[in-house]
């Protein structure tokens, strides 16, 4: 898709999904007006009334059997997402079996959503009263998710809503859109109830308008300005938003260098470096900056990029030509302050080269701020705590790795790292489904992860008898 169209989609009954590879379109979406959100919203909600007293097993049988129809349907549902966003056939895959799992850890949460009784003694006539305390469903989430992950991010939001009895409408990036409104199909196969979960699409113009509508909560991933934008959109709605993050990596002399390396590239390659949580920043201690970059550069020699439909394609492409010439041009920025190319830095449409740049300095337009590419940027440093100050001085606190087994400096990093999680001996971009996700300052509100997640979209209620 042209930026011309990109800017004009708003106005068009219907977009075009073109592979970034190709270019072949791979699929026609409808663009959902603001008329027809409100609509499906109002939808949701009666839905969501029939369904906010479902017990936990009802919701786990749900999210169940739909992981079980993406089972059957996981070759499809891989083939969807990387044709759409360029990913390669490996990753999509990865990709199909984690929202399986987010699903199924969603409807285990959901038997464990547990209330608490607290006695009232402690106040002056409450010596025979109990508070219980329980959780109920908020009523309609809204779930606005980004084209990197477009299935299990989509999952994460899905999942927990689910489980805590609530209604969900989806707007998917207009970038990649076909995996979202594949769920639904199988969410509607799988025995759901047609209008307990919907999906709407389009650009801006469609995500404002789901944040206008009469939602309970809204669930956003992308960027810090979007993010923003919609919850001053939102009102007084409940936000939970993961908006990116500048990620560090922090290599220490006692570190397996070999596993770093292999790190550094498995968390900075994956969908060609447009993960928020990958390895943005890579801080080299000087005692081994010079044997680490050397395994680097061996190792990011040996990446296949290229053609995502092939088995033995290690990188894909970026999302478009516009992704790729906004990612060249911070490169040649740098390059022109004075930083050094090690290898890479160029392009072939959507195809980015895998690049190292060293000499960085920390005002560098390809750490400056969040770069969606498969770009490593390394800076040396000799003092953890000058590198820990120089990290928290971002305005981003996705989360960060560190590559030591010095307790004591395990103890510093794990304590003194503004960032919403700490990665030991292991990249920023490590994830495990259940487990809280999210950071502070400019990268996010709350937390995503099935067991937070849960609570984040219920009430609690307090009845005192």
């Amino acid at each position: 898709m042209t930026q011309a169209q990109r800017l004009t989609l708003e106005a068009a009954d219907a977009f075009l999904v073109r592979n970034p590879f190709t270019g072949i379109t791979v699929g026609e979406i409808a663009v959902s007006t603001a008329s027809e959100i409100a609509a499906t919203v109002a939808r949701a909600k009666a839905a969501q009334h029939g369904f906010r007293r479902s017990t936990p097993a009802e919701r786990r049988a749900l999210l169940n059997a739909l992981a079980a129809e993406i089972a059957a349907d996981a070759e499809n549902l891989a083939l969807i997402i990387s044709s759409e966003m360029g990913k390669t056939i490996r990753e999509a895959r990865n990709e199909v079996r984690r929202a399986q799992n987010t699903l199924k850890l969603s409807g285990d949460a959901a038997t464990f959503l547990d209330g608490e009784a607290l006695h009232c003694a402690i106040v002056e006539g409450g010596a025979d009263r109990l508070a219980t305390i329980t959780y109920e469903p908020v009523g309609v989430v809204g779930a606005i998710t980004p084209f990197n992950y477009p299935l299990n991010l989509l999952c994460h939001k899905l999942g927990p809503a689910i489980a805590a009895g609530n209604a969900v409408v989806a707007k998917p990036s207009p970038k990649a859109p076909l995996a979202a409104a594949r769920l639904r199909e199988l969410a509607l196969k799988a025995g759901w109830p047609a209008d307990l979960f919907q999906i709407v699409h389009g650009a801006a113009e469609a995500a404002l308008s789901l944040a206008r509508s009469p939602i309970d909560l809204l669930s956003f991933t992308g960027g810090p300005g979007a993010g923003l934008a919609l919850k001053n959109a939102s009102g007084l709605v409940r936000c939970l938003m993961e908006l990116g993050g500048n990620d560090p990596l922090f290599v220490l002399p006692d570190a397996d260098l070999d596993k770093a390396v292999a790190t550094t590239i498995g968390h900075r390659f994956e969908i060609a470096g447009q993960s928020c949580a990958a390895v943005k920043k890579l801080y080299l201690h000087k005692d081994i900056e010079k044997i680490f970059t050397e395994k680097l550069l061996a190792a990011v020699d040996a990446v296949e990029f290229g053609d995502p439909s092939l088995d033995e394609t290690d990188m894909g492409t970026v999302i478009d030509l516009a992704a790729a010439e906004a990612v060249a041009a911070r490169v040649n920025a740098t390059v022109a302050s004075g930083a050094m190319l090690l290898t890479g830095g160029t392009h072939d449409g959507t195809v980015f080269a895998p690049t190292v740049i060293s000499g960085i300095e920390p005002n560098s337009p390809v750490i400056a701020d969040e770069t969606f590419g498969p770009i490593i940027a390394i800076r040396s440093f000799t003092d953890a705590r000058e590198a820990i100050a120089e990290v928290n001085a971002s305005t981003y606190g996705l989360q960060a790795g560190v590559f030591t087994n010095d307790h004591a400096l395990i103890k510093t990093f794990s304590r003194d790292l503004v960032v919403g999680g700490v990665m030991i001996n292991e990249g920023p971009d490590f994830r495990a489904e259940h487990v809280p996700f999210g950071g502070v300052k400019r990268s996010g509100l709350g937390r995503e992860g099935v067991r937070i997640a849960l609570r984040e979209m219920s009430e609690p209620k307090v009845v005192i008898d």
